[in-house]
């Protein structure tokens, strides 16, 4: 059910803003471990998303409401599922580029489609099923490069490292986008967006709390190297912040599997930062898979009239 059409717009900026925080994280994972890497846009996001909560605060007043504990545990879930799909997310990367690391990710939509059917009851028009079928198309061309491949050829490449811990990111992804719907929804208030950034801020300062104790833990070293990448951390931090936002924003105020459907346009992001930013070739392919995804778009949206 759609409660507000702020979801779309926030979902555009989320899907922008990702692909960018993705590319400039991308960067620092090259001098930092998976773990590092994966900490810095949380401990590096947390101040600017307590600085959006109170920025928004300021501008509604109102009175914080006290969390429960179906609350804070929908929060640790989701958290736990981030941060686990954004470390599968870098060694995906470190096996493929960054467009194809990105792309198997994107299965995420028809992923979520089916869980969030499955544990909350959300169903779709069958345009938007069309959709997740045209933007799963476009996805499979960007993993394949183009080639022809026979079914054969198709499973075996479903089963390299970078395709297996892409489909796995893309399933912690949307586990992530189930249970930040959920706590949403938790939240005593009719305010959709300050549910959104309240969520934000928690479940970030206990991504912080989780994957920063664990670093400390098993990778001590590396903590000084996450302080040290402050500049280009910090860039992280803001662009995970703001993008975080426009997510949670569109959970909250629209099913999970339209959000993340619209929410692959990220992919087109993703190839002009992969090209631009990185200095990565853009084939033909890519572009016919980028016609695809955005056609998977239109036909959600419609089916969301």
């Amino acid at each position: 059910m759609i409660s507000s059409p702020i979801w779309l717009p926030a979902t555009l900026l989320a899907g922008a803003t990702q692909a960018w925080r993705t590319a400039v994280q991308r960067r620092v994972s090259h001098s930092l471990s998976v773990n590092g890497a994966g900490l810095v846009r949380y401990l590096y996001g947390l101040p600017f998303a307590l600085l959006l909560l109170g920025g928004y605060r300021l501008l509604t007043g109102g009175q914080m409401p006290s969390p429960d504990p179906s609350f804070l545990l929908f929060c640790v879930g989701g958290g736990l599922a981030q941060i686990i799909a954004t470390n599968l997310l870098i060694m995906a990367f470190a096996h493929r580029n960054f467009v194809v690391g990105t792309a198997y990710s994107k299965t995420e939509a028809v992923q979520g489609a089916i869980l969030s059917f499955l544990l909350m009851g959300e169903r779709l028009h069958p345009l938007a099923w069309a959709g997740i079928g045209c933007g799963v198309m476009g996805v499979m061309l960007l993993s394949t490069g183009g080639k022809r491949m026979s079914l054969l050829d198709l499973g075996k490449a479903l089963k390299q490292p970078a395709a297996l811990t892409g489909i796995a990111s893309g399933f912690f992804f949307a586990l992530t986008a189930v249970a930040i719907r959920r706590a949403t929804q938790e939240v005593a208030s009719p305010d959709p967006i300050f549910a959104a950034l309240l969520v934000l801020c928690v479940t970030v300062a206990l991504q912080t709390v989780m994957q920063g104790g664990y670093l400390l833990l098993r990778e001590p070293a590396e903590m000084g190297k996450v302080l040290a990448s402050w500049r280009v951390s910090g860039q992280v931090g803001l662009l995970s912040a703001v993008g975080s936002a426009c997510w949670f924003t569109g959970f909250a105020t629209a099913p999970v599997a339209l959000v993340r459907i619209v929410g692959q346009v990220e992919v087109g992001f993703t190839l002009a930062f992969g090209h631009f930013y990185l200095g990565e070739k853009v084939k033909r392919s890519e572009i016919t898979a980028l016609l695809l995804i955005a056609g998977g778009v239109v036909l959600a949206l419609a089916g969301s009239l």
